[in-house]
C-alpha cells in the first residue's frame, strides 16, 4: 500500500518563519539597566559633575540609562546613596567620615552602606565678601550674616566645622541658602559673606565676581591658629591661584575636603568596573574637562587620594589593575 503524504502550507514555513524570529530578536535593543546619580544644586559642581557622568555613561554604554537627580548636596547624597535611594553620587570625604561614626551635624545615625568609587576633585573653600565692605579678615564676620549652602549639603556642615574651629559659629548669623541665590544676595546687600565649597572655577563665584568687585578671604591661617585640622583630619590646604575669579589677582590660601564619587554596595561589582573603564578612557576623561575644569585633577594615579572609607568592590578591582594599591581602611 502507498501512502500519499499531503504537502502542508504551514508545516514548510514554520522553519523559515522560526528563523526569521530568531533573527529579531538579535537585532532587537537591549533593555536599559537604569541607575540614578545624586548631585547637588543648581549651579554647584557637584551637579555639573553628576549631569557629565551620567551623559557620557549613558551615551557610551550600551544597556545603561543613568539619570541625574539635584540635591542639596554632600550629606543628603550620603544619606540617599545608603538609603539605596540612589545608585550613585558625591560625598565630601569629610561627610563620609563622620556618617560613618554618627557624628554629622544633629544626626547620630551610622551611615556604612555607601562605598567609594573614586576622587573626583579636590573642594576647597571660598569665602567672598564685596570688597567695599571692609571685611579683610575671617574675625570680622562676627555678628554678620553668612550664606553657608543649602540645609543637608556638604557646604553648610563644612561652614559650621570651620567656623566652630575659629570659635566663630555662635556668633555668626547662618542663612541656608544655595550658592546662586546667595551670590544675587551679596550683590543686593543682604548678606555680608557668602561660603561656597566646591572647586575652582565656581559658577556662583564668578557669578558674584562678574556683578561686583569682591574679595576672597584667606582661611587657612585661621584655621591654623584654631582646632580645624585637629578635629577634621581630613581637611588639607589648597591655594587658588591668582586669576582663577574677576578681579582677584592674588593667590587665596585656604582650606579643602575631597569630592568623592560613591555607590551603593548594592550595585553589581562588574557594572561598576565597566562604568570606571568608560570614564576614565581618554575619551571619557577628556568629556569630562569640557564639563567642568575640575575634572582635569582625575587621573589614574589621583583615583583613591582622599578616600577615608571602604572602597566597592569593582572599583577595588579597577584601581588595583592600574596600579594603585588600597590603604586598610580602603579594603
Amino acid at each position: 500500500m502507498t501512502l500519499t503524504q499531503r504537502f502542508n502550507p504551514s508545516r514548510a514555513l514554520l522553519p523559515l518563519i522560526l528563523a526569521a524570529l530568531a533573527a529579531v530578536g538579535m537585532n532587537a535593543p537591549v533593555s536599559a539597566e537604569s541607575f540614578t546619580f545624586s548631585g547637588g544644586p543648581d549651579g554647584s559642581t557637584f551637579q555639573s559633575f553628576s549631569e557629565g557622568i551620567a551623559s557620557r555613561l549613558s551615551s557610551s554604554m550600551e544597556g545603561v540609562d543613568l539619570s541625574s537627580q539635584s540635591s542639596a548636596g554632600s550629606v543628603e547624597n550620603l544619606r540617599r546613596v545608603d538609603a539605596r535611594d540612589a545608585d550613585f553620587g558625591i560625598v565630601y570625604a569629610g561627610d563620609i567620615y563622620l556618617g560613618m561614626q554618627g557624628k554629622l551635624d544633629n544626626d547620630p545615625r551610622r551611615y556604612r552602606n555607601v562605598r567609594a568609587v573614586a576622587y573626583l576633585y579636590g573642594a576647597p573653600a571660598h569665602l567672598i565678601v564685596l570688597e567695599g565692605s571692609g571685611i579683610t579678615d575671617v574675625a570680622q564676620l562676627a555678628g554678620k550674616k553668612v550664606a553657608v549652602g543649602e540645609v543637608g549639603s556638604g557646604a553648610a556642615a563644612s561652614a559650621r566645622r570651620f567656623f566652630e574651629g575659629v570659635g566663630l559659629w555662635d556668633k555668626i548669623e547662618p542663612q541656608y541658602v544655595g550658592n546662586n541665590q546667595g551670590a544675587a544676595a551679596l550683590g543686593e546687600g543682604r548678606l555680608d559673606a557668602l561660603w561656597v565649597f566646591a572647586g575652582f572655577p565656581n559658577e556662583s563665584v564668578n557669578q558674584a565676581a562678574n556683578s561686583n568687585r569682591i574679595r576672597l578671604l584667606q582661611l587657612n591661617e585661621a584655621a591654623e591658629k584654631g582646632t580645624l585640622f585637629h578635629d577634621h583630619p581630613y581637611y588639607a590646604t589648597v591655594i587658588i591661584p591668582a586669576g582663577t575669579y574677576p578681579g582677584v589677582d592674588y593667590d587665596v590660601v585656604t582650606i579643602q575636603d575631597s569630592a568623592l564619587w560613591v555607590a551603593g554596595p548594592h550595585m553589581d561589582k562588574d557594572r561598576v568596573y565597566q562604568l570606571m573603564g568608560s570614564i576614565y578612557s581618554p575619551e571619557g576623561l577628556a568629556y569630562l574637562h569640557q564639563v567642568h575644569d575640575a575634572a582635569r585633577t582625575m587621573t589614574m594615579a589621583s583615583g583613591l587620594n582622599g578616600v577615608v572609607n571602604k572602597v566597592h568592590e569593582g572599583a577595588a578591582r579597577f584601581w588595583t589593575e592600574n596600579g594603585l594599591t588600597l590603604t586598610q581602611i580602603q579594603q
